[in-house]
């Protein structure tokens, strides 16, 4: 499923700039041009994550986050013009997550787009359920312990972390893209090919044809 970005900016042509490279990146991208617009697609529309601009008219982007912060906690990446050290911390202070100065170059906006989905992702597996279980298969995400029948089975971190991620969703099949974004820190530098080794040694350890290939896809756990 692709993610939902906010862009909030009121260059017009800035914000078709952003939204152009996000969509080339699979996002579905929402634009606004002010901030009253942008606070109320922020809280309507549920987005993963929000582009924001400092500068905007009806509402400057610094009150925009702290009311965003008062019931959501959507990953924040402001853009500023402001170069001063006590700006950017202004805006980190109010509750964004990372800043890019202006202008930005849009190929720097996607990867720091991307490294804050994949790091977001990472923390909501390890925030989840302590313990995990499907079809016999049982994880412990504290001890980083995996059993299959009650038999413990020895996996790398990685492995683990892909079992944790397909045991949460059972029968929901995960594309290369996907297992990435949410195993991989956003330091990640492989390439999604190396997923296939990753799950092929966690299938082989796992036995009995519990995780499947679905063709073009990607991989889910059979729990059925």
């Amino acid at each position: 499923m692709p993610s939902k970005i906010l862009v909030i900016e009121d260059d017009p042509s800035a914000a078709e700039l952003a939204r152009l490279y996000l969509a080339n990146d699979g996002h579905k991208v929402l634009t606004a041009l002010d901030g009253a617009e942008g606070l109320r697609l922020a809280l309507d529309e549920a987005p993963d994550l929000v582009v924001l601009d400092l500068m905007l008219p009806r509402m400057d982007g610094i009150t925009l986050c702290r009311r965003v912060r008062e019931t959501s906690q959507v990953p924040i990446l402001m853009l500023t013009a402001r170069v001063e050290e006590e700006d950017r911390l202004l805006g980190l202070d109010s509750g964004a997550d990372d800043y890019v100065t202006k202008p930005f170059s849009p190929r720097e906006l996607a990867a720091r787009v991307r490294a804050i989905l994949r790091r977001t992702a990472r923390d909501a597996l390890d925030r989840g359920p302590s313990e995990v279980e499907a079809a016999g298969v049982r994880a412990d995400v504290r001890k980083r312990t995996a059993w299959v029948d009650d038999s413990p089975v020895g996996l790398t971190r990685t492995e683990f972390r892909i079992l944790v991620m397909f045991l949460r969703e059972p029968g929901r099949t995960f594309s290369r893209d996907q297992i990435i974004e949410t195993v991989y820190g956003y330091d990640f530098e492989g390439y999604d090919r190396a997923i296939d080794s990753q799950v092929y040694n966690l299938r082989r350890k796992l036995g009995k044809g519990y995780i499947r290939s679905v063709y073009g896809e990607g991989y889910r756990f059979d729990d059925g």
